[in-house]
């Protein structure tokens, strides 16, 4: 019996390691060196140096999606992976990170596992939602975008000193619960990082907290 030869034409399917060739993806794990060196250094108690990782993190999370709207040849899958590393990512920086941060500075206290299972469930939560529905609107999130969660922890913590420690761990702690609420509540926040005046407001910020944590090591 003679078979009949049919020939199927199938697209190749690209490698993993392949993506880390996309400069957005690049600068996306950048940022997630930069967290992982916060959680350390949260860990450790070297709290100037764990700032400084979240606010660079923040900045290349900002840099990526710049890069990727501006780069030509990208097809629809690379923006496909891109925007689910992304979301990986962005759990890992402003939901695991801040719960970290809130554990170490209370003494991994078991009173505190309350308040960090909150902020990631939280950040959980707003992250499956913007998957789901996107921008409000096409131009605004629902909820605080969670970036913001580390930009304002950075200037909170500029406190720790300045009051004693049992009073910043309750301010820290009031601080990242109202920022989880505040993340899955309805209001209406614009697109910060789709403006490139902000861009720029951002990283003067990061080189202004770079500095000034940076002197306290």
């Amino acid at each position: 019996m003679l078979k009949k030869n049919t020939d199927s034409v199938e697209t190749k399917q690209p490698t993993i390691l392949s993506y880390v060739n996309d400069l957005p993806n690049l600068l996306s794990l950048s940022g997630l060196a930069c967290i992982v060196l916060a959680i350390y250094f949260s860990i450790t108690g070297l709290y100037a140096a764990a700032m400084i990782g979240m606010v660079w993190a923040v900045a290349f999370d900002w840099a990526d999606g710049l890069v990727a709207r501006k780069l030509k040849g990208r097809t629809p899958t690379d923006a496909k992976f891109g925007g689910q590393l992304d979301v990986l990512i962005d759990i890992v920086s402003y939901g695991v990170t801040p719960a970290i941060l809130l554990l170490s500075y209370g003494n991994f206290a078991p009173l505190f596992l309350i308040g960090a299972f909150i902020m990631v469930a939280a950040a959980a939560i707003r992250l499956s939602y913007f998957s789901t529905y996107g921008l409000a609107g096409g131009t605004k999130y629902t909820g605080l975008a969670l970036d913001n969660n580390s930009l304002i922890l950075v200037s909170v913590f500029l406190h720790n000193g300045v009051v004693s420690h049992d009073t910043f761990t309750i301010i820290l702690y009031v601080s990242g619960v109202t920022l989880a609420i505040l993340n899955v509540s309805e209001i209406k926040t614009p697109k910060l990082s789709g403006n490139p005046r902000n861009v720029y407001l951002l990283g003067v910020y990061t080189l202004g907290i770079t500095v000034i944590y940076g002197l306290q090591l």
